[in-house]
Order: structure tokens, then sequence, then C-alpha cells
């Protein structure tokens, strides 16, 4: 399958959610690919089946790496272009800084059914309460542990004279078919038109006096005042034989248009008819879209294209 996602597993243990997803990524029709398994302990046994079947590892060691571990990290996953990193009983606690880094891109599983149980011993908290139900959650992963938003769940019954050990297992069963499907849905979500309008959207009405109006039927958002307004951004759902959905946004001029596109002809193109109007075209239906790429790119349209008045109290905001 073209183009799939690049997926990262971090593991720091057996990593049986990692063998899940490895197999998985076997079908033909899979979205993603698992592109790099590494974590945290350089001897768990789940780097090695990862080596075993044939998937790229790297044995880091957070006690002898110390402070630059997650330098060390990220810098991997630089080099393996990674686009989604799963969590799959990875378990350090994850700076701030690496969570923001990685915003809408990093996903993780949880034995319980999120809100309810967050972190450790989850199957001893459930039957503590005296549940019914348990089961798994796949779920963005955010700066307080287990609270993301949630991706998708699998309830699992507790039975009579349930240990925690034996709903463990059977939890896992249920975590073995959860994960792959749900990131799977997960990394194709971002090459849904539907998806992609509604993100640009958002990124868009978040600047001042903007609203949303079609273009020729296109998904558009103008500035200004109604009498005045122009368009600083427009969806291209491929259009005139060029096989992509974009948004259009407005440059400085035909030479910078040029560079870009010779820079990065994987990213940007000159849209047809739109061309000539200083409009470029920055391809967004690919896996790992930068949304914090769109948005200043949104933000610098809407300045070419908003009228003075808005320009101006925006820079003075900026002074301060």
């Amino acid at each position: 399958m073209a183009d799939r996602a690049r997926v990262a597993i971090l593991i720091s243990g057996r990593g049986s959610n990692m063998a899940a997803l490895i197999y998985a990524a076997r079908a033909d029709d899979c979205p993603y690919e698992i592109a790099l398994v590494t974590g945290d302990k350089p001897d768990a046994p789940g780097l090695s089946l990862a080596r075993a079947e044939g998937i790229d590892i790297l044995r880091l060691d957070d006690k002898s790496l110390g402070a630059t571990y997650w330098k060390a990290l990220q810098e991997a996953l630089d080099a393996a272009r990674i686009d989604t990193i799963a969590l799959a009983g990875f378990m350090r606690i994850i700076p701030t800084d690496f969570v923001a880094r990685w915003a809408g891109r990093m996903v993780n599983i949880h034995p319980s059914l999120l809100p309810r149980h967050p972190g450790l011993r989850s199957h001893d908290a459930v039957l503590a309460a005296g549940e019914t139900t348990t089961g798994a959650t796949v779920h963005l992963v955010s700066d307080q542990v287990d609270s993301g938003a949630i991706l998708g769940q699998v309830e699992v019954a507790v039975l009579p004279g349930d240990t925690a050990d034996s709903l463990a297992t059977r939890v896992l069963i249920a975590e073995h078919q959860l994960y792959p499907r749900i990131l799977s849905e997960f990394v194709t979500r971002e090459r849904d038109p539907d998806w992609i309008v509604a993100k640009v959207g958002g990124l868009a009405l978040a600047l001042p006096e903007t609203r949303f109006k079609t273009s020729h039927g296109a998904p558009g958002w103008k500035v200004g005042s109604p009498s005045s307004d122009k368009f600083f951004a427009i969806m291209w759902l491929s259009h005139h034989g060029e096989e992509s959905t974009a948004v259009l946004l407005k440059t400085s001029g035909q030479d910078e248009m040029a560079q870009l596109i010779a820079a990065e002809p994987d990213l940007y193109f000159r849209p047809a008819y739109y061309g000539p109007s200083d409009w470029i075209g920055l391809r967004l239906d690919r896996a790992g879209v930068g949304w914090d790429h769109v948005a200043e790119w949104l933000s610098r349209s809407w300045q070419t294209t908003a009228p003075p008045r808005l320009t101006r109290l925006l820079r003075v905001a900026d002074e301060f």
C-alpha cells in the first residue's frame, strides 16, 4: 500500500501489543507500517521479537543516557521519519515538551474504560469497585496521565471469581483486537476530505473577523467586513486533474511560489487558474501533516489579505 503512515512503537517490556500491531501491519490494506521499535529498556524482550520480525529497532537506555534520553529518542524518531507514535507498555512519564511536540500524533492503550481507573493497577481498582464490566481504551496522549481524547474502546465482562490476573489476561486479548483497528482508523482519518476541511476550518475561524463561504462550490474562508471581505484560504478537493486534497493560500508573489515548489514539490503545487493570482497549494492528504505549519500559513495568508485596520491591531498586539 503506497504512502502508508510510518509508526514508531515505544515499549518497556515484552511488547504483546507491539506484536499485535506488527502482525496487523502485514495486511495488504493496512494503512500504517511499523518503521521503528524502541523504548527505554535496552534488554526489553519485545525488542528482540521486533528484530526477529524484520523491524528496525533501537536499544536506548534511559538510565545511562539520563537527561539526554529524550533528545536521543527524538533524533531516532526524526531519522526514521515517523508520523505517529504508538505507546505499548511504555512505562515512562513523558515530559511536557515531548508531549507537546507530538500532540495529536501519539497514542496509547490503557487497560480500563477511561476515564474510569487511570494509572496503574486498574484491574485491582475494577474489582475493588465491584464493577461488572471493564475493558480497554485507545486514547491520544496528553500532559495528564491517561486523560487524552478517547479514540476507541472495547468492553470486557468481569466474571464471578475474577482476580486481577485473570481479568488482565482477558483484557489483553481485547487490547490486541482494539489497538490495530483504532490505529488504522486514526492514521487514515487525516486523509479523509471531510476531516481535513473541518480541521482547516477550525484553524481558519480562530483568526480574527473570519467567516466561512464557498468559492465556486469549494469550502473557503474570508476575512474582513461582509461588504469588502476577501478569501484567504480555499479548499482544493482533487480539482482540475490534481489528485490531492489541499488548501490554497496567498503567497507574496510568483517568485516565492516558484521557490517553495522547487524546494518541496511533494508539499506545494501551483494550482490551475489560481496560480497566476499568487495562490499556492499546500497538500494535506498525506501522512504526518504538520498542523502547526498549516496554522502558520493560514495566519500568514490572513495577514496578506486582511484589511489594514486588522493587521495594524495584530502588529500592536505582537508588540506587547
